[in-house]
């Protein structure tokens, strides 16, 4: 008896944590060079703008995937993206208050705008 009560209250703490799992949609819109919009707006089905959808613990975790989405390895097709997250339905920030992730984004100066 003892022993089934030790497994089941790891259990609930384990079943619990994922029904505490929030949305995080990451919205991007994506600038592409010149004459590679085709390619360029590939990963949005075509479109210049689309969101993703994951699930996140916190409105940190989301905002770290947020982040991680500026980056861009492809320079000579996409020239700048503009990153947006929501959390459970409400927008979140960079922890200095823009919506737009990309702005603060460590490698803006050497992945965007190379064309």
């Amino acid at each position: 008896m003892l022993l089934s009560r030790c497994l089941l209250f790891p259990l609930m703490m384990l079943f619990s944590a994922a029904v505490f799992a929030g949305t995080c949609e990451i919205q991007y819109e994506r600038t592409a060079c010149p004459g590679k919009e085709k390619i360029s707006y590939k990963k949005c089905d075509g479109e210049k703008a689309c969101s993703k959808f994951m699930e996140s613990a916190s409105a940190a975790e989301c905002r770290v995937a947020a982040t991680k989405s500026c980056a861009n390895s492809r320079f000579t097709v996409t020239k700048s993206k503009v990153i947006n997250a929501v959390f459970d339905g409400s927008a979140i920030t960079t922890d200095s208050g823009k919506a737009d992730f990309c702005e603060e984004y460590a490698n803006r100066a050497t992945e965007f705008n190379q064309c």
